[in-house]
């Protein structure tokens, strides 16, 4: 808090607008400093004793801002407004601007006399900050002379608008950073949001990949049961011829011995390719299932990634327009 710069904490515009009614309608000088007791808006209703002469030279200014800091330091100690007695001689009042318990600066009011001034008192004055008395006594003799309560209800009252002032940008500070820490969030989300959707996407892609592959797969499990078939056929005719060479080896007698045998391995020969055929046929029956599970599952997981994929796109609207709505609130702050 120490290093709160009161020039980006407060809506300068409206304090400037505000302090100028004020010193008008009391009939007072009024100021804003920082905390080393620099005015951070123009000065309103300053009178040429101070704004001229007093604050015109180098040690007047000096003992002015330390004037104006001490002012307000005391006011914050105390709690409510502090009614001083300034360097130059007149009477001054000060509020503090409090932000989140600590002190950043500081409200200034007053340069009027609540009684005739000691003319002695004030030419001493002139001739410590290097001005000539007799031009610093006939500005004097235009500060109006006003009654102490009428001082008190102005201090009153501009210890009331600067509460009131410092509660308005505590709020708004705070707004501020929850703005910005929601503002964050919302565009991390938004980035995972991105990254998810980008997922769901490749999962699609490959899914789709895959699907074709499967196709692919399907395709050649059909060729291969045509070749079974065909190879089926081979074993079926392969059958047959044993068994006619069988035939044909009983009528040869002894001479058909060696060509029976023959016949005998080729039966043996068709009935293990017809074993086989068969197996083959019960694998790729089982591969068409698979297959089939497959391509379900696939399907169906396609369907999910692209629902999760239009609900990531929906939310990721939804937040781009709070996000939206975040920067509008920020930017009319």
């Amino acid at each position: 808090m120490q290093e709160v710069d009161i020039r980006q904490v407060l809506d300068l515009e409206f304090l400037q607008e505000f302090q100028d009614l004020f010193a008008k309608v009391m009939g007072v000088a009024a100021t804003t400093t920082d905390m080393s007791g620099k005015a951070i808006i123009k000065t309103s209703n300053f009178s040429d004793f101070c704004m001229k002469l007093t604050r015109g030279t180098v040690e007047g200014a000096k003992r002015c801002e330390a004037c104006d800091r001490d002012g307000g330091i005391s006011s914050a100690k105390s709690g409510r407004p502090y009614v001083y007695e300034c360097h130059a001689g007149l009477v001054d009042f000060a509020a503090p601007i409090i932000l989140e318990g600590k002190q950043i600066g500081t409200m200034l009011g007053g340069q009027v006399l609540t009684s005739e001034p000691d003319e002695e008192k004030f030419r001493r004055i002139a001739e410590e900050i290097g001005v000539a008395p007799d031009e610093y006594i006939r500005a004097l003799r235009k500060i109006e002379v006003v009654p102490r309560e009428r001082i008190d209800a102005g201090a009153q009252l501009l210890y009331l608008v600067s509460k009131q002032v410092s509660q308005a940008s505590y709020q708004e500070q705070e707004l501020k950073k929850m703005l910005d820490l929601l503002q964050d969030s919302l565009t991390q989300i938004s980035d995972n949001m991105e990254e998810l959707t980008n997922s769901a996407n490749v999962v699609m892609d490959n899914q789709s990949n895959l699907n074709k592959e499967i196709q692919n797969v399907e395709k050649m499990s059909e060729e291969i049961n045509g070749v079974v078939e065909f190879i089926k056929e081979i074993a079926n005719e392969t059958k047959l011829l044993s068994l006619n060479a069988s035939i044909e080896a009983a009528r040869a007698g002894t001479a058909g011995l060696g060509f029976n045998i023959v016949a005998q391995e080729m039966n043996k020969l068709s009935s293990n390719s017809q074993q086989t055929v068969s197996k083959i046929g019960e694998f790729l029956e089982d591969i068409k299932k698979s297959i089939n599970q497959t391509v379900v599952m696939g399907t169906d997981t396609m369907e999910n990634a692209k629902q999760q994929s239009d609900i990531i796109d929906e939310m990721r609207e939804s937040i781009n327009k709070i996000n939206d709505m975040t920067a509008n609130i920020k930017t009319e702050k």
